[in-house]
């Protein structure tokens, strides 16, 4: 077997850094917002979240339009993955892509288990997505402890999470549905492809037009956050020579900021002021509760791990040449961080149950911070110290 190493390229490692950094800033929201809505202030900051601007309140403005924002960085990513990243070579892209399948349909099914013919049936999706920025900043605390070929490898594997989980929240979490309007929201994307293909350069058209389809969209039932992520593949991007050059990497690059440090932390702060009722461990005994948990900590890891292990062993693909078995299984680990996308689709599953959301939230909470316990353990164990 080689053992080429693997190197990471300037763009990758701004990227990972600011992941890294990202992590640690939505820690810190997500404790401040804990700590302030189990206070006495606890009421009034809650109530500060459905004020209404606009005709929305803020915490919808920072579910629909902010994070329709976080999409269109997350399709900007998954658009240099395809062209020259992990993700452009159909043989290296697809261990990832297996292991992301593995990792998305075990953990559903866990929860659909528990939950099949009871009202909390649709939180199945809650376990399926991976949180990259937490997962990326767990792993960044191993530092060189881990193969750069691993940090690539659960990149690409939370993109392509990311990817299933706005599937499924297109397909199985739209409500009051208007053709009419998605219609016209997809007319907006042809006008924005056929741009893309004139070579128009200027990100202006392209802008106006995405805050277009993201209206339209928000007027179709569908959740207007896929309004970002069609954005972004209209965008083009220039793989040749600097692909630094293209709409796509420059937009990329300037979002990536106020997205790990303005955008996920509003959110964090919007939907992380979780009350903590008497009684609360029973809460976490509930089949949804339990649904969550079993599918983040248990589920991610199986899926991930089995599905690669499975590939590999039939020769559909190889393991890099620096990563092991016990590497796959630390980041299907990882994996089961769920916290940003899981929170999203509850809020999207249960929007009609306060309560819900509420024990679905201290689920999604326990399994991230066991699932990321977990597996700093696990890759410390097994991946010793380089010398020096």
């Amino acid at each position: 077997m080689s053992t080429r190493q693997t190197t990471l390229s300037s763009t990758f490692n701004r990227f990972f850094e600011s992941e890294k950094s990202s992590g640690i800033v939505l820690i810190f929201c997500t404790i401040l917002s804990l700590v302030i809505a189990n206070s006495a202030f606890g009421p009034g900051y809650l109530d500060l979240w459905h004020i209404k601007v606009a005709g929305l309140s803020l915490e919808h403005w920072a579910n629909d339009a902010l994070m329709a924002v976080f999409f269109l960085f997350v399709g900007l990513e998954l658009e240099r993955e395809l062209y020259v990243g992990e993700l452009s070579n159909f043989r290296k892209a697809l261990l990832p892509i297996i292991a992301a399948a593995g990792g998305i349909v075990v953990p559903a099914a866990i929860h659909y288990a528990l939950n099949a013919e009871m009202p909390t049936q649709p939180g199945a999706g809650i376990p399926m997505a991976t949180d990259i920025a937490f997962a990326l900043g767990v792993l960044a605390l191993l530092g060189s402890r881990v193969p750069a070929s691993l940090k690539v490898f659960l990149t690409a594997l939370a993109v392509m999470d990311d990817l299933g989980a706005i599937i499924v929240i297109a397909i199985f979490y739209t409500t009051q549905f208007s053709p009419a309007y998605l219609l016209a929201a997809f007319a907006v994307f042809g006008v924005l492809v056929v741009l893309n293909r004139l070579c128009v350069m200027s990100l202006l058209p392209y802008l106006l037009g995405g805050a277009l389809m993201w209206f339209l969209m928000l007027k179709s039932g569908v959740h207007a956050t896929i309004a970002g992520v069609l954005l972004a593949f209209a965008i083009p991007f220039s793989g040749r020579g600097n692909d630094e050059s293209s709409p796509s990497h420059y937009l990329e690059h300037l979002l990536s900021k106020p997205v790990a440090f303005v955008i996920l932390p509003i959110f964090a702060l919007a939907n992380t002021g979780i009350v903590i009722p008497a009684g609360w461990q029973q809460e976490l005994l509930s089949s949804n509760s339990l649904g969550i948990f079993g599918g983040l900590v248990l589920g991610k890891p199986l899926g991930i791990f089995l599905a690669s292990m499975l590939a590999v062993a039939v020769g559909v693909c190889v393991l890099p040449g620096d990563l092991r078995r016990h590497h796959i299984l630390g980041a299907g680990l990882l994996g089961g961080i769920g916290f940003t996308m899981s929170i999203f689709i509850t809020n999207l599953a249960f929007q009609d149950s306060a309560s819900l959301i509420n024990s679905s939230k201290m689920a999604i909470l326990a399994a991230s911070l066991t699932a990321g316990g977990l597996g700093f353990v696990w890759l410390r164990l097994f991946s010793p110290a380089p010398r020096v």
